[in-house]
């Protein structure tokens, strides 16, 4: 082989392992554990790791739908109901948010991200993934959570107070 059909077939080759690597989830948290906090409707703390359930959002823990359900308080609430005394594992994700570790976090094998979506309490956010689209329209379809009361999605929501100066 020549030298510069070595040198492709090696930047080939470390194209696609750097590919499958950014692809991959990170190995586990060193086994199951119980969460220490809820924060709000998506966001957990493990051992001293603040972890954010990768594509999904929640209402912010302030954030009120139009007819006055507060949103972000039944959403923090379900994730605790969901949370319990289970055994939480997360698998976190490549990058960080907000200084929050991406993860898919299971309560007892239980995806939290969908079970949140399902029940109504967080969006699927599509930016990030598309993971929860199927979840989202069942909770739509059956008029769960945020989808029974006139709420804002937390993104339009947060922008909205922005522009009043909050």
């Amino acid at each position: 082989m020549t030298t510069k059909a070595a040198r492709r077939a090696r930047t080939g080759l470390g194209l696609r392992l750097a590919a499958a690597l950014l692809l991959t989830p990170v190995a586990a948290a060193a086994g199951p554990a119980r969460a220490q906090t809820v924060i709000d409707g998506d966001t957990l703390e493990i051992s001293g790791t603040t972890y954010r359930l990768y594509g999904i959002e929640a209402a912010d823990l302030n954030q009120t739908c139009g007819d006055g359900w507060a949103a972000g308080r039944a959403a923090r609430a379900y994730l605790r109901d969901l949370v319990g005394s289970h055994d939480i594992t997360c698998s976190p994700l490549m990058g960080e948010r907000d200084g929050e570790t991406e993860a898919i976090c299971r309560a007892d094998g239980v995806d939290l991200g969908a079970a949140m979506v399902t029940g109504g309490y967080a969006l699927a956010f599509v930016p990030y993934s598309a993971r929860y689209i199927t979840q989202e329209e069942a909770a739509v379809a059956a008029r769960r959570g945020v989808h029974a009361h006139d709420c804002l999605a937390p993104w339009t929501w947060r922008a909205q107070r922005d522009d009043d100066g909050d």
